[in-house]
């Protein structure tokens, strides 16, 4: 059995994210010997039984925690958000054209994408506010539009839509970063999908869930391997999938399962809201985003008041056995996700670094 050392390092990044120590156990047993059948999970045919068992059992998961009816068909596919970013307008965006909501960096990827194969329409956006708050859901929607897409949580900026809305049109949602963090009305959605490296286990697949209509919708001709009715057809196997991460993210789903979305619902808001309490009580940093209804629950996003000290805090916490704080690249400051794997304990920890840091630094 692998032993993990009590001082091995907290991360509180955004991607790849912590995983449960008792999933990485798992996994590494499983790499050594795949349920006693003397093959390592990398080694099993991914066209034999043994791996039909793990893909059959992960979508029944995915199904049974989102609530879905047998009208969805499930797939665990290869090339992360960007992928989808093209094979959503690829596929589906016809003469009616496509809607976006502009609410950050990885909704701004998702509208360039889709300039390829059409002039996608941005008909809400809070860019003007450098994407602080969430922009205003549109009162009316086109009903001839092909779909409108839409991200659920904002990983950079640190907004998050509470629920999946209500749509006239067919509404895709980009989950990468919050599902299965809440309770939520998947079926209020005719598409959506997640990469694998936050609250779905290892980086290497991406879950992509649609409504059985959405393929009568395809738009054009593309190839199978970008087709989704071809994936459908295949059951994720039209060439050699990511074994060992969709096999990571089934391991994911049971311990999901056994903790039970309630649960996380809960330990989720109580991580968000004390450590939204200490940005906002301690004299040294200030949250990004001002109203508390648009404030993450996965990626708090904060600054020191004064610039000088964001790298003595990011020294801090290094030095304190934390890491994955820092903010994104194109924005800075700081960035803790709180997906699922992170405790409440460990975010106290974090707050009792944070007010440590103010002791020793704030003015007399």
């Amino acid at each position: 059995m692998i032993k993990r050392s009590e001082d091995r390092k907290l991360n509180f990044g955004a991607g790849p994210a912590s995983i449960p120590e008792e999933v990485l156990q798992e996994a590494s047993e499983a790499i050594l010997d795949y349920n006693a059948s003397g093959l390592s999970v990398l080694e099993i045919p991914h066209r034999g039984k043994l791996f039909d068992n793990i893909l059959d059992e992960s979508k029944q998961l995915v199904r049974e925690l989102c609530a879905l009816s047998s009208d969805y068909e499930i797939l665990w596919l290869h090339g992360g958000g960007r992928l989808q970013f093209s094979m959503i307008p690829m596929n589906f965006l016809g003469a009616g054209g496509a809607a976006y909501i502009d609410s950050g960096h990885w909704a701004q990827e998702a509208i360039a994408y889709a300039g390829y194969y059409g002039e996608p329409k941005v008909i809400a956006s809070s860019a003007g506010e450098r994407y602080a708050s969430l922009p205003e859901w549109p009162a009316s929607i086109d009903p001839s539009l092909s779909y409108l897409h839409f991200t659920t949580n904002n990983t950079i900026y640190g907004t998050q839509w509470p629920d999946i809305p209500l749509s006239p049109v067919p509404l895709i949602a980009d989950m990468s970063s919050d599902m299965l963090s809440t309770q939520r009305s998947y079926s209020n959605s005719a598409m959506f999908y997640a990469v694998a490296q936050k609250n779905l286990g290892a980086a290497g697949t991406t879950l992509v869930v649609l409504h059985k209509d959405m393929l009568a919708r395809t738009a054009r001709r593309v190839p199978p391997m970008l087709n989704y009715e071809a994936q459908v057809r295949t059951n994720s196997v039209l060439n050699t999938p990511p074994v060992f991460a969709i096999y990571t993210a089934l391991l994911m789903l049971r311990w999901t399962k056994r903790k039970g979305i309630d649960i996380i619902q809960k330990d989720n808001e109580k991580k968000a809201s004390i450590l939204y309490a200490e940005i906002d009580r301690n004299s040294l940093f200030a949250a990004v985003v001002d109203r508390p209804d648009h404030r993450s629950k996965m990626n708090v996003c904060f600054r020191a008041k004064n610039p000088e000290n964001e790298q003595l805090f990011s020294d801090f916490c290094t030095q304190n056995n934390i890491t994955g704080i820092d903010g994104h690249r194109t924005v800075g400051g700081f960035r803790v996700s709180l997906y699922n794997a992170i405790t409440i304990q460990q975010v106290e920890r974090l707050i009792t670094l944070m007010q440590a840091f103010e002791d020793d630094h704030k003015k007399d």
